[in-house]
């Protein structure tokens, strides 16, 4: 029995020895006594560097878009507040709310009986002022024969001409009202000045409505084509007035969660820059025939001076470091870090100014296991490039 205690104690005093050792640093890692030389044989093997498993992409040349993105604001062309002319009543809606409308369609009836009697009694007024107009005209013929033969005084025939005279301005003014009323019954039939989209209404039928009211009855829009207006960096400006005068400016604007596009022009650069905030406000017309961009909407503005060419590589392939930012290229199964100089960001991709040439392999995942000289098993992804 006490020699077998003898026995394990000494197994133990030699293990303990054995990590001791190791750490201390006089008896190597690998030394145990208690291998067998076929496993002692293959300690080496398992001491060779293991490659890293990263993804890559290449780096590609090719003409990309120079420009820059911004927020901007859809705005309409034209707008129209409808309103009435006359105090009456709406006797009729001919329009769904939020309709399309054609410029000439009926939007809204009113109340014209009123008019349409006035009207009525004019119309007999100068009906009879034309009849008076015709017995002066008579006299004046009557009383010229008459005076010719020196059978009646000259005064007759001055106040028949007087007569004649005073009717004719009344006919005229008769004619003058009943335009007048025409007119006005004409505003009881309200129709679209402009083509686009309205609104709803603001009354319904039965409803009073007044000119002195300050609420429009109903609004309408121009939806296609809008204006994207937005406010670019004064550094942008001589970059911006370069591409027009080359004619290469064009704008994308972009609709939050939707993914389709509208494409415009730039129409308008304000003649000033603002000092408060260093910008100047851009208005580009936007044909807008799908109506992706509605009116009001906050919008991203994507302006393209140019194209030129250049290498771009996937952005999640870009590091930083102290010195700047760096690529991880794999050369020969081994990554080393190449130093690159960006100049500008487009989506998912990164547009170099300097590091690289075009065609070099580069790493998007796993570059927190790599160093300078460390192996890879690279596997090819598919990126925007």
């Amino acid at each position: 029995m006490k020699k077998r205690n003898w026995v394990l104690g000494g197994a133990v005093a030699v293990a303990l020895a054995a990590v001791v050792g190791a750490k201390t640093g006089w008896l190597p890692a690998s030394w145990n006594p208690f291998a067998s030389e076929a496993s002692k044989a293959q300690a080496p093997a398992r001491a060779v560097e293991r490659a890293v498993p990263v993804d890559v992409a290449v780096a590609v040349k090719k003409a990309l878009p120079v420009r820059v993105d911004l927020l901007g604001t859809v705005t309409p062309i034209a707008s129209v507040a409808v309103k009435t002319r006359i105090d009456t009543e709406i006797v009729g809606v001919h329009f769904q709310d939020g309709a399309m409308v054609r410029q000439g369609d009926i939007l809204f009836t009113l109340d014209a009986r009123a008019l349409e009697a006035q009207l009525h009694q004019a119309e007999g007024t100068l009906a009879k002022d034309q009849a008076q107009l015709e017995g002066a005209e008579r006299d004046v013929r009557r009383y010229t024969d008459l005076v010719s033969k020196g059978a009646t005084p000259i005064i007759n025939l001055d106040n028949a001409k007087t007569q004649v005279a005073t009717f004719e301005g009344a006919i005229k003014a008769d004619q003058a009202l009943v335009e007048n009323l025409k007119v006005q019954i004409g505003w009881c039939t309200i129709r679209a000045s402009i083509s686009g989209r309205i609104s709803m209404p603001s009354v319904k039928v039965g409803n009073f409505v007044r000119q002195a009211d300050v609420t429009p009855i109903a609004n309408i829009i121009q939806t296609a084509p809008v204006y994207v207006t937005f406010a670019l960096p004064q550094g942008a400006l001589a970059e911006l007035r370069a591409a027009l005068a080359n004619e290469s400016a064009n704008i994308d604007a972009i609709v939050p969660g939707d993914p389709r596009k509208v494409n415009g022009q730039v129409t308008m650069i304000e003649n000033t820059v603002d000092p408060t905030t260093g910008t100047v406000p851009v208005r580009a017309t936007m044909p807008n025939t799908d109506e992706i961009l509605w009116p009001g909407t906050l919008v991203t503005v994507r302006l393209n001076f140019r194209e030129e060419e250049a290498v771009a590589v996937p952005s999640v392939a870009v590091q930083a470091g102290q010195s700047g930012p760096y690529v991880f290229v794999i050369k020969d199964g081994a990554a080393s870090v190449q130093p690159i100089k960006v100049a500008r960001t487009l989506e998912s991709d990164t547009v170099l100014e300097s590091g690289l040439n075009g065609g070099e392999t580069v790493v998007v995942e796993g570059q927190i296991l790599l160093k300078n000289g460390t192996k890879v098993s690279a596997r090819q992804v598919k990126t925007g490039s």
